[in-house]
């Protein structure tokens, strides 16, 4: 089990997550993603058929059971809102029944999240206490962008002080091209150093452009070997 979370919504965990599981499809390791929750659609989740497209599957019979994202909302906002205007409570034992079910069934369960760690799921627990409470490792997803190097930092020390470990972290190049290069290269470097801090010394893995309705090949295997 592992959960792809990200520093903010919109940061690109959609499609780190689908393009980690066509790395694991392509290396022959048995694998399948879900997702949390997912609000601003209805009957089946969006990001589970990105993730299925850019992972180059086909969608499996748990997608359609709702296995794969239990809970989906039509209004687009948080996840304990959108259930509340819907008269529904997100239940996390819900969530992670699902990922031991899948697990049984596919081997690595790649567990794509909400918003980012801080995201309400109810009024009593948030995304990095479901991950701190079910022991989840924990990859993240960042960027170059304005902002990001406060919102990594302290993803990365809340990840440390709950005892939750970090896998590493994706580095969403999307959308850079008009980014000076200098903020961009030295925002990784500034990533790579304070990875090395928290145990995960070299575990910056670079997710090029790419479009959410293609296949694309990235080699994820420094945050999996």
């Amino acid at each position: 089990m592992i959960v792809v979370s990200g520093i903010d919504t919109g940061i690109g965990k959609t499609v780190a997550t689908g393009l980690m599981a066509r790395w694991f499809k392509d290396n022959g390791i048995s694998a399948i993603t879900m997702k949390m929750a997912q609000t601003g659609c209805n009957d089946l989740s969006e990001d589970i058929i990105e993730h299925r497209k850019l992972a180059g599957q086909e969608l499996v019979e748990e997608d359609a059971m709702g296995i794969t994202c239990p809970y989906v909302f039509p209004v687009p906002c948080s996840p304990h809102l959108a259930a509340r205007l819907e008269g529904r409570t997100i239940d996390t034992e819900v969530i992670s029944g699902a990922a031991e079910q899948l697990a049984k069934d596919y081997g690595t369960v790649l567990m794509e999240g909400v918003g980012g760690l801080f995201v309400p799921l109810n009024d009593n627990s948030l995304v990095i206490d479901l991950c701190g409470e079910k022991k989840w490792p924990v990859i993240m997803v960042s960027s170059p962008r304005l902002g990001s190097i406060n919102h990594t930092l302290a993803a990365l020390e809340a990840l440390d002080r709950r005892n939750i470990s970090l896998g590493g972290l994706v580095y969403n190049l999307d959308g850079s091209r008009n980014t000076d290069p200098r903020i961009v290269d030295d925002s990784r470097r500034l990533f790579s150093e304070r990875l090395a801090d928290f145990g995960c010394d070299g575990r910056i893995c670079d997710l090029p452009e790419v479009s959410c309705t293609e296949s694309y090949c990235v080699d994820f295997s420094i945050l999996f070997n």
